[in-house]
């Protein structure tokens, strides 16, 4: 596909066209659904921006570069997946498949051998690279659960929700396993005690 012009006009009336062409509100979940994909999409690519400076000399940084970049692609897919109406199919049409649901566990598995157990929360913070990880991961909750939601009114692939859920069990992981490797302390949510209301 080329695209030869950014700027069409068609949406100043807040409506917008799906892959097959049909006539949505811009406001509609699906479309809040895809632009939230997207979202996440551009949260990971931002992710990537500042990992990319650690990859030359930090071997976790070079493999998640390459992990990212094939999440991204799968989003990619997924936003298109959303952005068709239920019961049209196209020439090529990408696929979310348990096959990439099982990519991720197996990321997240190893990523977890190197890792101790966690024994309380952790705040999402850290180095750059781990904290933009937990932003990426919420950003990854809200799609899924407005694809939760889209699924409940419309017919929706399962694991289009499935990959999602596994992606922020994974953006969580791997925040971990950064810090690990970049020799970041975990920083960990500290209950509040009665007596700090003392006085």
């Amino acid at each position: 596909m080329r695209i030869s012009k950014v700027y069409t006009r068609t949406g100043d009336d807040g409506k917008t066209r799906l892959a097959g062409g049909q006539q949505v509100w811009k406001d509609a979940l699906r479309v809040d659904a895809y632009g939230t994909v997207d979202e996440l999409n551009a949260s990971i690519g931002v992710v990537r921006a500042f990992n990319m400076d650690q990859s030359s000399t930090i071997t976790a940084a070079a493999r998640m570069e390459n992990e990212l970049r094939w999440v991204q692609s799968k989003l990619f897919d997924i936003g298109g997946l959303l952005a068709t109406a239920p019961g049209q199919t196209f020439e090529n049409m990408p696929r979310v498949t348990a096959k990439h649901v099982l990519r991720l566990e197996k990321l997240i598995d190893a990523c977890q051998r190197d890792l101790a157990p966690l024994k309380e929360f952790i705040l999402p913070a850290g180095g750059k690279v781990s904290s933009l990880l937990h932003h990426a991961r919420t950003v990854c909750r809200r799609a899924e659960r407005l694809c939760v939601r889209l699924g409940r009114e419309e017919p929706l692939s399962e694991s289009i929700v499935k990959f999602l859920n596994r992606l922020s069990d994974a953006l969580f992981v791997l925040a971990r396993w950064m810090a690990h490797h970049q020799g970041e302390p975990e920083q960990l949510w500290e209950r509040e005690q009665e007596s700090d209301h003392a006085g």
